[in-house]
């Protein structure tokens, strides 16, 4: 006797069975954010606990603990909110708020005055780290060796200081090297670099260190710096939001990562600056 089954349609008495449409993921057009929630989640290399990405107002990126604490439980000082996908730094009226995880990070010496509650997570989270340590599961990173001036002007700097929008920003990696951050059709990041062959380059420069407002002047008169300040806006917005050319021109493509631009500050990135000229093959003149 051959089983008489329903087919995959249907339910066992014939009738029909219901299928969940499904619908890819979107990104608002008005979104202050372009990150995907994928995109934000992560693991400290210091202590390997769990951490969400955030941009702040200033499009900086900032760590945050997953779990939302009690007000009463975190100083005011370290106290954040979201608000459409943006982190701010006080408290947004409500009885929880986040806290970023510098403060709790067990690798690193707290810089505020901490309460009982957030002593004792430090201290949940130091055994965590050291659990994952003794598994295997994570080897905290080794602080990288501090980088030495190159010794033939061809050299690209590892991490260049890059002029755009009115503002320097030093980049996590060479110029050549920095990649799109949009999702592609398959959901993956984009493979292609913003240094596009067919679109308009910066060129390599001697400006002077100006230090920002309310700092003392630099020793250093002149540093190497890639300019791109001569482009058009739309094509510094393009290097700012770390896209390709098509990603750029689809404003609906969402990010799965964040850009690796900082805030140059010329003491705090003293070590990065660079006073001859690299070779540039692919720069303007």
């Amino acid at each position: 006797m051959c089983p008489n089954s329903a087919s995959t349609g249907c339910h066992w008495d014939g009738g029909p069975r219901p299928v969940p449409v499904r619908r890819p993921l979107r990104v608002a057009a008005t979104s202050p954010s372009r990150l995907l929630r994928t995109g934000q989640s992560g693991r400290c290399r210091a202590c390997g606990n769990h951490i969400d990405f955030y941009q702040r107002a200033d499009r900086r990126p900032i760590a945050l603990h997953p779990a939302e604490l009690a007000v009463a439980h975190v100083p005011a000082s370290c106290r954040w909110h979201l608000s459409c996908g943006i982190a701010h730094p006080h408290g947004d009226g409500s009885a929880w708020c986040r806290i970023p995880h510098a403060v709790l990070c067990p690798s690193r010496t707290p810089t505020a005055c901490l309460t009982t509650h957030v002593e004792e997570m430090r201290r949940q989270l130091g055994v965590r780290s050291r659990r994952l340590i003794d598994s295997g599961a994570f080897a905290p990173s080794t602080p990288p060796a501090p980088e030495r001036e190159p010794a033939t002007p061809s050299d690209w700097p590892a991490r260049p200081v890059v002029q755009l929008l009115l503002g320097r920003y030093l980049a996590d990696r060479p110029v050549e090297d920095i990649r799109c951050v949009a999702q592609t059709r398959h959901r993956r990041r984009c493979p292609l670099p913003v240094l596009a062959p067919d679109a308009p380059k910066g060129v390599w420069a001697l400006l002077p260190a100006s230090p920002q407002r309310g700092q003392l002047t630099l020793p250093a008169g002149l540093m190497a710096l890639y300019d791109l300040s001569r482009l058009p806006y739309g094509e510094q917005l393009r290097w700012r939001t770390q896209r390709c050319p098509a990603h750029a021109a689809a404003p609906n493509a969402a990010d799965l990562a964040l850009a690796g631009w900082q805030v140059f500050d010329p003491f705090l990135h003293a070590a990065h600056i660079r006073t001859r000229l690299p070779h540039d093959p692919g720069g303007e003149a």
